[in-house]
């Protein structure tokens, strides 16, 4: 099943990921939404625990990498006073098996948890990768996870991306 791709683009220029979602914006510009005010760390530690919340609703056992978010630019907006934040992790299932699972999981509780799902489907690529493409507007983040079921050891490519914050007044960007 493939699923409408819409307006709104989150880029992470250092992974070359986009994410989308119409609802974040009314209009078909690909312009990140605004996340509000927040330093990096605070607003890491947030993208931090929606990956987690992510890892939960997969309901199945196995491993995450262990990754930390960075911080990249917003595309026209001044690199000394605007971020976002994204956090590439992969969960690897116990079993092979799992890994099916995982994904059924998420395509069904992430829309009860306030994610809307964009696209789902099979990728281009040789292997026809599932991916599903998720947006959550309360929160502001996007979500693309890819099913690698042919890589040894099979796993989900989870990459996790927030809206563009303004740091607050008299601070500047802290980058990692």
């Amino acid at each position: 099943m493939r699923r409408r791709l819409s307006a709104l683009a989150l880029a992470v220029p250092i992974f070359s990921i986009t994410l989308t979602g119409c609802s974040m914006t009314d209009d078909t510009s690909q312009e990140t939404p605004f996340a509000g005010t927040s330093t990096s760390r605070d607003a890491s530690d947030a993208l931090e625990k929606v990956s987690s919340s992510i890892y939960d609703l997969m309901g199945v056992k196995g491993r995450a990498s262990d990754s930390r978010p960075g911080v990249s630019e917003c595309s026209g907006k001044d690199a000394k006073t605007h971020f976002s934040v994204f956090h590439p992790w992969s969960f690897y299932p116990a079993t092979e098996s799992d890994l099916q699972v995982a994904m059924e999981r998420l395509e069904s509780e992430l829309p009860k948890n306030g994610w809307k799902i964009v696209e789902y489907g099979s990728d281009s690529s040789k292997n026809k990768n599932t991916t599903l493409i998720a947006d959550h507007d309360a929160n502001k983040t996007g979500v693309k996870i890819t099913q690698r079921s042919k890589n040894d050891p099979p796993k989900l490519s989870i990459e996790v991306v927030s809206g563009c914050y303004k740091v607050p007044e008299g601070q500047t960007v802290e980058r990692f």
